[in-house]
């Protein structure tokens, strides 16, 4: 909550001040018996407060109060991406970065968080596969939660093999909600498919048939990963391969991916405004209408 024109409200002190000097001319007159004028006191120190709070909320309405609606997921007009990624056993393999010895997951866990946060217009989910795949952050809005949960993999959890297949398909199920007219899944793996009871060709006939692009990222050593696959994959769901064989080639990969996906707004130009400057208004009038129906009592 905010108001669209705060800079008013610094007309409250200048306001007050001259609701203070405009004082009513008030005859001047003697009376013996003082304590009859008790109860006009009262209502004298009430009258004060009741224009202080018809100034206040005056002052409030034409700053027009207003919520922004910044991040409902529904109010958003991006892509939907799921980023599905090896978590088996090789990525524990070193090498793959020649100034440290970081494992292969950890650099593409670094790469892939900065890419997620890049995407300030987009909905993401996260993918975790090996011997079997599961979920591990579904498409959502929070980037920092999708960021978090990419270096979520358990030891142990993922298993040693690669399940492909399963990999996709998980992906499809965490889309499987999604409205977005752009859908996409961006697989990483270092392997072969050698596991799970999904084949890739069943995955990628699903990816197509629910329109989702697959684009494949093949990672390691030469010959480590299935490339004629990887290119199947991406050439059959309308996607894209790549294949980086070191840190420096996956950022290229990621940033050309970012460069390829664009969403066609930006998320200022979709904030969703309600107005509330009608309620201090609608306060303000009541206030005055109570003080002139004092008045007229008078």
């Amino acid at each position: 909550m905010t108001f669209e024109y705060p800079y008013l409200l610094v007309l409250f002190l200048p306001l007050l001040y001259c609701l203070y000097r405009c004082k009513e001319k008030i005859e001047q007159g003697y009376f013996v018996h003082l304590s009859l004028f008790t109860t006009h006191t009262k209502w004298f120190r009430w009258e004060w407060i009741i224009k202080i709070a018809t100034v206040v909320l005056l002052l409030s309405a034409i700053s027009s109060p207003i919520l922004i609606d910044k991040i409902d997921p529904l109010n958003r007009k991006g892509i939907d991406i799921v980023l599905s990624i090896d978590g088996s056993g090789s990525m524990n393999s070193s090498g793959f970065d020649e100034k440290t010895r970081d494992s292969r997951f950890a650099i593409t866990q670094t790469i892939a968080q900065d890419f997620v946060m890049k995407r300030v217009e987009d909905n993401v989910g996260v993918v975790l596969f090996g011997d079997f795949a599961f979920i591990a952050s579904p498409v959502t809005y929070e980037k920092e939660i999708v960021s978090e949960m990419i270096g979520y993999r358990a030891h142990g959890m993922a298993g040693q093999n690669t399940a492909i297949g399963e990999g996709i398909t998980m992906g499809l199920r965490a889309l499987q909600n999604s409205k977005a007219k752009s859908k996409i899944i961006i697989l990483l793996t270092d392997g072969e498919h050698n596991s799970g009871r999904i084949s890739p060709k069943d995955a990628t006939a699903l990816a197509k048939e629910h329109g989702v692009k697959v684009y494949t990222i093949g990672i390691g050593k030469k010959g480590e990963f299935d490339k004629t696959l990887l290119e199947k994959i991406a050439d059959e769901s309308d996607g894209h391969f790549f294949a980086a064989y070191n840190k420096d080639e996956l950022q290229k990969v990621y940033n050309e991916i970012n460069s390829l996906e664009q969403s066609n707004i930006k998320s200022r130009e979709y904030q969703v405004k309600d107005y509330y400057f009608q309620w201090p208004l609608v306060g303000a009038f009541l206030l005055l209408f109570f003080l002139l129906w004092q008045r007229s009592r008078a």
